[in-house]
């Protein structure tokens, strides 16, 4: 089973432990920051979307003209175009970066952030009309012939694109969230199911949940799994515990009783489920499994990705195998000081990951014949 890692498209240098030292977009360092995703055996990096934040569409286009082999995931918010055009937007930038677009789409977790952009939906009304949209989006990308839409959400009459993506027959679909609302939309059109880093246990339960929701939609295939998660490295266990403290102590100085880099995301009473569920679990408990560390999530209050990996580089590439091993096929991972955690994720974390799956894939195969044969035999 082929495991990819993802990265961070950061355009700032900005992150929950100090603020940014420069623009918001900052072409320097966004260049720089995927360079050192390509240079060190990432697959691709997610350019993500807030209400203030820089065009991501345009801040991944900038980097595709730039570097030749690093993927792009794009987040997208449906609130902010209609689909119709986000799938020319797509379908542009999928050649411009010689087909390397997947589309990660948001539906949105908190009403306020939503509101700044003038989207007043009830989160399951935003659910309904994320599908509404990937389905759109879908059929635009693929239909040479004109065709009308009357949904819940979108009508229109006699669309067809003059420009389509260089992958066939579509870029890939990636959709994340923790509520069956968000099992149901995802299990029905993603084609990868993005979580956050959460105990083993709760994790392979999420993931019977996308399954089953797939199931549900009349799906003969399944969303691959995408889990995320802040992973702090030192060469000895103790370093990278002392580090770890030092992190958490560094995200405490900079919240103010908000999230540091929102400014507006509650501590302790998120509105999104997966934030809630990252504070349930650190209720419950500080230390899961092999390397899996609460504080971090604690601190901003479960903001997005914010669970953390914690050890030395083997220590944390056998945390992300034990991922694996549940069916996880897509890594992400994302440090504080994002370019030198970049270099040494994938300096020292990456090549072993790969050399372990590599290993369980030749096991795997020379496992086959002899079940044959032991099944034609007996």
């Amino acid at each position: 089973m082929p495991v990819e890692f993802l990265g961070i498209g950061g355009t700032n240098d900005g992150s929950e432990t100090h603020p940014r030292s420069g623009l918001s977009f900052d072409k320097d360092y966004t260049l720089r920051l995927a360079r050192a995703h390509e240079e060190h055996g990432w697959d691709r990096v997610l350019f993500a979307y807030g209400s203030a934040s820089p065009e991501p569409a345009q801040a991944a286009a900038y980097v595709a003209t730039k570097l030749d082999k690093l993927q792009i995931l794009l987040a997208h918010r449906p609130n902010v175009s209609y689909p119709t055009f986000a799938a020319k937007t797509f379908a542009t930038l999928d050649q411009i970066s010689d087909g390397r677009l997947t589309v990660h789409f948001i539906t949105g977790g908190t009403d306020h952030e939503q509101q700044r952009e003038g989207d007043y939906l009830t989160k399951d009304e935003r659910y309904s009309r994320t599908e509404e949209y990937i389905r759109i989006v879908k059929k635009a990308w693929t239909s040479r012939e004109p065709f009308d839409h009357e949904g819940a959400h979108y009508r229109f009459a006699d669309f067809v694109s003059d420009v389509f993506p260089v992958q066939r027959p579509r870029p890939r679909v990636s959709f994340g969230g923790s509520s069956p609302a968000a099992y149901r939309a995802g299990g029905a059109v993603a084609d990868i199911f993005c979580l956050w880093g959460e105990p083993l246990a709760d994790t392979a339960a999420q993931i019977e949940s996308v399954k089953q929701a797939a199931r549900e939609a009349g799906r003969t295939d399944v969303p691959r799994i995408q889990v995320a998660f802040r992973p702090i490295l030192g060469a000895t266990e103790e370093l990278a515990w002392e580090k770890a403290y030092r992190t958490v102590d560094a995200i405490k100085s900079r919240t103010g009783g908000v999230n540091p880099l929102t400014l507006r995301h509650s501590l302790t009473n998120p509105e999104n489920t997966g934030s809630q569920r990252l504070l349930e679990i650190a209720d419950r408990g500080e230390r899961f499994d092999r390397a899996l560390w609460t504080p971090t999530a604690a601190a901003t209050g479960g903001a997005g990705n914010s669970n953390a990996l914690v050890g030395t580089p083997e220590t944390v590439a056998q945390a992300l195998l034990d991922y694996y091993d549940l069916g996880v096929e897509i890594l992400s991972a994302r440090g504080y000081d994002m370019v030198n955690d970049t270099i040494d994720f994938g300096r020292h974390v990456i090549p072993i990951v790969r050399e372990e799956v590599a290993k369980r894939d030749r096991e795997r195969a020379a496992a086959v014949p002899e079940a044959r044969e032991i099944t034609v035999d007996g």
